[in-house]
């Protein structure tokens, strides 16, 4: 699950976390948390927050490539491998202002935060709470006062879209194994 990190989120978006220094020359894996390198790569200014809340300025993104499953990074004002190991376990913050506009039905998952999740019969779910990736696909939080439901996005969940809800299309069960309303421990044929 995605660590929980203290910022203004009206202005900035977390797309990442440093996992550890790179080299000696101050280079940093950072891990985005879409899954995709890509989404680190095309910012050329970033933020960071500390695990404690500290936002930190704005720097000047001077290199990206991509590694296994994290992007290598350097940083601006950042010259060598002590400089980054202090900054491991920071979040990365883009600016909202500063994302790419999307084409045709694309949308960015904190777009959806706080909105309504209801199914195509019309019960009403709850409220997107957060999501994460969970190395295959995103999942949305979705809580109510007593449940909570983690829906995987996945193509064809969402079949309606707007600013205040989302009707979704949940395969039979799927909200029964959230919520453990099922039938629970029955493995018998």
């Amino acid at each position: 699950m995605v660590d929980n990190y203290s910022f203004p989120t009206e202005e900035y978006v977390l797309i990442g976390k440093i996992g550890k220094a790179h080299g000696l020359k101050g280079e940093l894996k950072i891990i985005p948390f879409s899954g995709e390198s890509q989404s680190i790569t095309q910012h050329r200014k970033l933020t960071l927050v500390s695990p404690q809340g500290q936002l930190y300025p704005s720097v000047n993104v001077l290199s990206t490539r991509a590694g296994n499953k994290e992007v290598i990074t350097r940083l601006e004002d950042v010259a060598d491998r002590n400089q980054a190991e202090e900054l491991c376990g920071c979040g990365v913050l883009v600016q909202k202002k500063d994302l790419p506009d999307l084409e045709g039905d694309g949308f960015y998952l904190h777009e959806l935060d706080g909105i309504q999740v209801r199914t195509e019969d019309g019960r009403v779910l709850g409220k997107v709470d957060g999501f994460f990736d969970n190395g295959v696909q995103d999942i949305l939080v979705v809580k109510d006062t007593k449940d909570e439901f983690l829906i995987p996005l996945i193509p064809g969940m969402i079949v309606e879209r707007n600013k205040e809800y989302l009707v979704i299309a949940p395969p039979p069960g799927l909200l029964e194994l959230n919520t453990g309303h099922g039938d629970k421990g029955n493995l018998s044929p």
